[in-house]
């Protein structure tokens, strides 16, 4: 049998952290014997959830210095690992150095547009990309950044394809008994419900979906936005809110082991990002029949189809959310239609057919 470790930066419950838990929740243990590892002590939300599924866990502390590098080579050497699949640049990187001049095979997946890395991270990630014996990318958009600059054009790329993650549709019954959620978070049963569920990072500009409702609420009286997540944007988020006197008119309900039950009790689903791989929460919105108003960058554009399972508006425009949330909450003959669409099209992200496509290569390369 042939031992995977799966490497990550930490283990929160961020987009490639999700998909990396389903992905080992998922696998064929008669065929791979996995482990997991990450490198910032802290970030621990998902080893619990690993333990319980019979995946070992191991931190390699790499938040003082690149000493976890060494750390790395040596859990391979002990463990018999003869496959390291890396989840982000940082941890890629480390893997490359410690696997040099071994037999021990690499596969990397890219969550993110090669352009929005801090500069030393797109520099080391990219010059050391040719040490990946097969890249996996979440979304076209995130393929298509994958590049090098001109004058390293003729350098070697490792063969890369789109492999579109997703969700257990087995998961999504359970996250449909909603009775109760909306007493808990003090909404009345009548109210319109926008909501996100994200990081609160500066990235998913969840400021501008903020900024919109002041004329969302004029138009659609008694609506409510609930904000399902935490991070480092809560506070100025929070203050932005209060600025507009939107009092009660905006949720925010901190992190939440039960997001996708909290989920079900909204009528669209939103998200304003400006820079996004693959976003596992809209479709898991999508699965529960949401209809959602998302921005056209990176793989969001890839999930939604404009006008089919919601709508799909500029980035660059914050004024562009206002009349597509307004056209949904209104128009509950169009909701349901886009519901439905929606549920379907959830159906393509099945976090199973991505796990057999990764195993596959597995095997081509280990044989």
């Amino acid at each position: 049998m042939s031992r995977v470790l799966l490497l990550i930066k930490g283990l929160g419950r961020g987009g490639a952290e999700q998909l990396l838990a389903g992905a080992a929740r998922h696998a064929d243990r008669s065929r791979f014997d996995y482990e997991v590892a990450y490198l910032l002590p802290w970030k621990d939300a998902l080893v619990k959830e690993l333990h319980d599924e019979g995946v070992g866990v191991h931190c390699l502390d790499g938040a003082g210095g690149i000493g976890w590098v060494l750390r790395l080579r040596r859990l391979v050497d002990r463990r018999g690992i003869t496959l390291v699949h890396s989840h982000s640049p940082v941890a890629a990187v480390g893997a490359r150095m410690a696997l040099d001049g071994t037999r021990v095979r690499h596969i990397y997946t890219e969550h993110n547009v090669w352009e929005r890395y801090h500069r030393a991270t797109y520099w080391s990630n990219m010059l050391t990309f040719t040490r990946s014996d097969h890249v996996f990318a979440v979304s076209e958009h995130v393929r298509d950044s994958i590049r090098y600059p001109t004058w390293l054009r003729r350098r070697h790329l490792p063969p890369i394809e789109t492999l579109f993650h997703g969700i257990d549709p087995a998961a999504v019954e359970g996250w449909t008994r909603v009775d109760g959620v909306r007493k808990e978070l003090g909404i009345s049963d009548d109210a319109p419900v926008i909501g996100a569920v994200a990081n609160l990072k500066a990235h998913k500009r969840l400021d501008r979906l903020i900024q919109a409702m002041p004329e969302i609420r004029d138009r659609v009286p008694g609506v409510r936005l609930v904000l399902v997540g935490q991070g480092p944007m809560e506070d100025e988020l929070r203050a932005l809110s209060r600025r507009l006197q939107l009092g009660e008119t905006v949720l925010f309900t901190g992190f939440r082991e039960d997001a996708p039950r909290i989920a079900s009790c909204f009528d669209v689903f939103a998200l304003s990002s400006e820079q996004e791989g693959l976003s596992i929460a809209l479709i898991e919105a999508l699965a529960l029949g949401k209809p959602a108003v998302v921005t056209r960058v990176g793989g969001l554009a890839e999930v939604v189809e404009d006008g089919r399972q919601g709508f799909v508006v500029s980035a660059d425009d914050p004024a562009a959310l206002t009349d597509p949330l307004v056209t949904l909450l209104q128009d509950e003959g169009l909701r349901l239609r886009m519901g439905g669409e929606a549920r379907e099209r959830a159906r393509d992200f099945d976090i199973r057919k991505a796990v057999r496509r990764i195993e596959q290569v597995y095997e081509e390369l280990l044989a």
